[in-house]
């Protein structure tokens, strides 16, 4: 175990699913103590027992900026505050403009865009006062592509999650917090290995030259990664992670 989190405080959003849980493993691993949050209260339930006292449970709605304010209410009543946001959670759409209703428009903005914006507003008072501070935003390759596969309010949301990483990371550079975001693309979690045909894996795996699907493990490395204490000079970057997929 590399101890570099011993008095850092971590949130992580969409910890219930897999690229969220395995965030917190290895968050849990460096020292860490975590705040998981989802609407899944099973999955966060399994975490706990599996990861024991150093995490902490928070089954919420973050669509709304009032569940936002009394879920951090908690957090800082258990911990004190967050040092390190992970906004992870997120939801798929592939419905393309004319298929897109206005309701699914604003829910899948709601998860996947304004949720972040809350909780940057919550954990930004303490991170100031403390002087440092790493949220890391969950992106997409999406953003990039305009959504090969993936619809229009998905693909939306997650360009302007983009763009709400590069303008916290203009905003808060001087005040010794970081703001970056990861890239995926092509992760082992159920969207691949259940959603979709063995003849539609391979038809993916022949346009991803290192020639496999990113691990949840690989995904966690690089918020890891972000999170230490010698990225700080790494801010408003996004980083891709998608096996050669798309260079830029």
């Amino acid at each position: 175990m590399e101890s570099i989190h011993n008095d850092k405080i971590a949130m992580v959003t969409g910890a219930a699913g897999p690229m969220g849980a395995a965030v917190v493993r290895k968050l849990l691993s460096q020292g860490c103590s975590v705040a998981m949050v989802d609407i899944l209260d099973e999955g966060l339930r399994m975490i706990v027992d599996e990861c024991g006292e150093n995490v902490h449970p928070i089954v919420a709605d973050i669509r709304e900026p009032y569940n936002v304010s009394e879920m951090y209410a908690e957090v800082e009543e258990r911990f004190g505050g967050v040092d390190i946001l992970v906004n992870n959670a997120g939801i798929l759409s592939n419905n393309k403009v004319l298929e897109t209703s206005p309701e699914e428009w604003r829910n899948v903005l709601s998860v996947n865009l304004d949720s972040a914006f809350y909780l940057c507003q919550q954990v930004v008072p303490r991170m100031r006062s403390t002087g440092w501070g790493r949220i890391i935003n969950t992106c997409s390759l999406a953003s990039k592509t305009g959504g090969i596969t993936a619809g229009t309010a998905y693909t939306t949301s997650k360009g302007a999650l983009t763009s709400l990483t590069f303008s916290l990371a203009r905003e808060l550079a001087g005040e010794g917090i970081t703001v970056n975001g990861i890239s995926p693309a092509y992760v082992k979690t159920p969207m691949i290995t259940e959603q979709l045909s063995e003849a539609q894996r391979q038809e993916l795996l022949k346009q991803i030259p290192v020639g496999r699907f990113c691990e949840t493990d690989e995904f966690a490395h690089v918020v890891s990664f972000l999170a230490h204490p010698m990225s700080g000079f790494i801010t408003g970057e996004i980083i891709d992670l998608n096996g050669g997929h798309l260079f830029d």
